[in-house]
């Protein structure tokens, strides 16, 4: 304790502060654990730039988080940084040495700095799918009360091996596999630190040694560290040399160092549930050869053949189902076959199984009985009269009266309603049009047709809803209709992000998103990575935090005031750092950024400077309606005459030419900034209400209208818009439109 205060205990070993020269005398991946996140090799998904992992750790604000990965891709290095850089206290335990013990000895600790100095407490868990539920039961109430913030390891599943409570609690952060470049950087690192590696001697390697040792360590730094140890310190001369002596490490050196690569498999763990999973999704995607792939890696790691057939058993019905009713079968007979043969033999019956169903037709209506479930489970039960057993009740209730018996009807069936009278004409099955099923799928349709059309000229007449002139659920109607509005929205932002494949990592840049439509969706879709909008004003910038309020400070969207959007396009990756402290982002959305007011400079100076904001493989995304295929006044009133020809004229004339630009104008400007360029055309509609005010602004207070009434004569003008005034009383108005979906990278 110093001044009052405690020291940050980082709980020893790994985590010591007077870890130093221990460090030094480690494995050499122990001594070259990054001690910044500047120093984290790959993850970028996780602690790039802007990420929300990295925000979190540079602000000092983080909550409970599990990281999951496999071996050797930096989960621990990870916590290693937290504790270097957090001002919290700083705890360790080891889930296959520590017990309910030393939770409970970390839990005191914590408790008393936050008792007497108000200090958080972080415990890193290694490991933490080893512990059994009781222990894990022991830390919950701690972490749930704010004891201690949790940061948990595990190569396993957390959805599976961990406590569902502290998962709840928790944020979860996949790690992935290195890449290649990845460990290159990593064995870089390693052979030129002088003080941590092997900076102090000339090593070399024999053509393709060090490569064999990237290749097999499949992603996992630590397994590349320490075969490189393995290699230098074995090879002549002998360990260790003087400074500067020159290691020469041999082909034969690097493969004995690191034996061949492991099949990753544990049959209790996460390869087990990855790789039958992906066999499944390759016989479910048709896939024969991807099937018999992880078919044999299974096989090769001693799954159980039992429990694959099993898997294929399953799959044959909520697969394959009735488009092959036969694939049942054949799963069953190959099952009994095996069981009489065995392995190795038995291997052909699993083949053969998976064989006929990665070529079976697929169809997986047999799921339609969820469905029904979801309807059987609202208590609706009542059974129809005519379908109840009338041996007991016919003559009292009538019970069974009116059924028609299907045997005695031509191709043995009649038309009579079979569900209950709350479900009358909902459907669950619906066949599909692929193998046996196809054969079906007409025949059941018109049965349901007949079906219906005669329950309804049975059922009683509803009530007819009708409102008058006068009414007062007129205006609420109107109101309904223009609602019509939100979904057009969501459906306009749904397409924007659906061309943007957006992932749960990115870096997204709302251009002039100050109405927060694309902002909070951006949220959503990517909880991991940075989510900034672009704004005009500083109010519109308090607007969006205000509704932001809620968020964590971590999560929360960032907001940068840029007054000369859009005329001066996006602003340079300088002024994005000062505004969002990121350079570069993974993708950039607008809506309708220039209005209706675009044109070939503007499109030109926002393709420009977006080439200069968006990461390697960053996409582009642009919804924008060009004036030129907007909405008509005159097809409103049916205009055919003159008042048609005035519009056009207006929007291929010099008049309207800042209106002028068309679907090619806005895809030049792109590809001549460098970028491939796909456009989608959509056709936009809404019930709109227009209004008194409307008309006034678009007749005396516009370029359009001026040009009308030039054309027309005030007197002609007036008439046209007397028109639009008594239509716009009756009622909302059709008004369609076409809208450019651009996608740029």
């Amino acid at each position: 304790m110093t001044n009052g205060t405690p020291k940050n205990n980082a709980g020893g070993g790994l985590f010591a502060a007077q870890e130093g020269q221990a460090r030094l005398d480690g494995p050499l991946a122990d001594r070259m654990r990054p001690p910044t996140l500047d120093d984290f090799i790959g993850q970028d998904h996780l602690v790039g730039p802007g990420r929300l992992l990295r925000r979190a750790i540079q602000a000092d604000r983080l909550s409970s988080l599990i990281f999951h990965g496999p071996p050797g891709t930096g989960k621990t290095s990870l916590a290693c940084i937290i504790a270097n850089t957090t001002k919290s206290a700083f705890e360790s335990l080891n889930a296959v040495l520590a017990g309910i013990k030393d939770i409970r000895e970390a839990v005191a600790k914590s408790q008393e700095r936050r008792s007497r100095w108000g200090q958080r407490t972080i415990l890193f868990v290694d490991e933490a799918h080893r512990w059994n539920k009781a222990q894990q039961d022991a830390l919950l109430p701690w972490v749930e009360n704010g004891t201690v913030i949790l940061i948990g390891a595990t190569t396993e599943n957390p959805f599976f091996e961990v406590n569902r409570a502290l998962v709840s609690r928790s944020r979860i952060f996949q790690l992935k596999p290195l890449t290649p470049g990845d460990l290159a950087e990593a064995a870089k690192q390693a052979l030129e630190d002088k003080r941590r590696g092997y900076g102090n001697w000339r090593v070399s390697f024999e053509e393709g040694a060090l490569e064999h040792l990237l290749d097999v360590s499949a992603g996992d730094a630590r397994s590349l560290l320490n075969a490189l140890e393995l290699a230098i310190e074995t090879a002549p001369p002998r360990w260790p040399p003087p400074a500067g002596a020159e290691i020469r490490v041999s082909f034969e050196d690097a493969q004995e160092s690191i034996q061949r690569r492991a099949v990753l498999y544990d049959r209790d763990g996460d390869c087990h549930f990855d790789t039958i999973s992906a066999f499944i999704k390759s016989l479910r995607g048709s896939d024969p050869d991807a099937a018999l792939y992880w078919l044999a890696v299974m096989v090769r790691a001693g799954e159980d053949p039992a429990y694959i057939f099993r898997r294929m058993l399953i799959l044959a019905s909520e697969d394959v189902g009735m488009a092959d009713p036969q694939a049942l079968g054949v799963v069953v007979s190959c099952a009994q076959a095996f069981e009489r043969v065995g392995l190795p033999e038995g291997a052909l019956h699993l083949t053969q199984a998976a064989l006929y169903l990665a070529a079976a037709p697929k169809s997986n209506t047999a799921l339609s009985f969820f469905d029904a479930m979801r309807e059987a489970e609202k208590g609706e039960t009542q059974v129809p009269a005519h379908l109840q057993d009338p041996s007991r009740d016919k003559e009292g209730f009538g019970h069974g009266e009116g059924y028609l018996y299907p045997h005695a009807y031509r191709d043995h069936w009649a038309a009579q309603q079979y569900l209950p009278a709350a479900l009358q004409g909902k459907v669950f099955y619906t066949p599909s049009a692929l193998g046996w099923e196809a054969r079906i799928r007409d025949e059941l349709r018109e049965r349901r047709e007949i079906t219906a059309a005669m329950a309804l000229s049975d059922a009683p007449h509803g009530e007819i809803l009708s409102w008058a002139k006068e009414s007062k659920a007129r205006g609420e109607w109107f109101r309904r209709l223009e609602s019509g509005r939100s979904a057009l929205l969501l459906s306009n932002r749904n397409a924007l992000f659906d061309a943007g494949s957006v992932a749960r990592h990115h870096r997204i840049l709302i251009a002039g998103g100050g109405d927060g439509l694309l902002l909070w969706e951006a949220l959503r879709r990517a909880p991991e990575g940075l989510s900034a909008a672009l704004v005009r004003s500083g109010s519109e910038r308090d607007g969006l935090y205000d509704s932001a309020r809620l968020f964590e400070e971590p999560e929360k969207p960032l907001a940068g005031v840029f007054p000369s959007f859009p005329q001066e396009g996006l602003p340079p990756p300088e002024d994005a750092q000062a505004l969002f402290s990121v350079r570069r982002f993974d993708r950039i959305f607008a809506r309708e950024p220039w209005g209706r007011g675009g044109n070939a400079d503007l499109f030109r100076r926002f393709a420009a400077s977006a080439r200069n904001l968006l990461a390697p493989e960053g996409k582009i995304v642009i919804l924008q309606s060009p004036p030129v295929w907007g909405a008509r006044l005159s097809r409103i009133i049916g205009e055919e005459g003159a008042f048609k020809d005035a519009e056009e004229a207006f929007f291929t004339g010099e008049a309207g030419k800042m209106w002028r630009w068309d679907q090619e104008t806005l895809e030049k400007a792109f590809r001549d900034e460098g970028f491939t360029v796909t456009v989608r055309v959509l056709d936009q509609e809404e019930a709109r209400l227009l209004t008194e005010r409307d008309l006034s602004r678009w007749f005396d207070r516009s370029s359009w209208g001026r040009f009308i009434a030039e054309t027309l004569g005030q007197e002609g003008a007036g008439a046209i818009q007397a028109r639009l005034q008594a239509r716009i009383k009756e009622g909302p108005v059709r008004w369609s439109w076409k809208s450019l979906l651009l996608t740029a990278l």
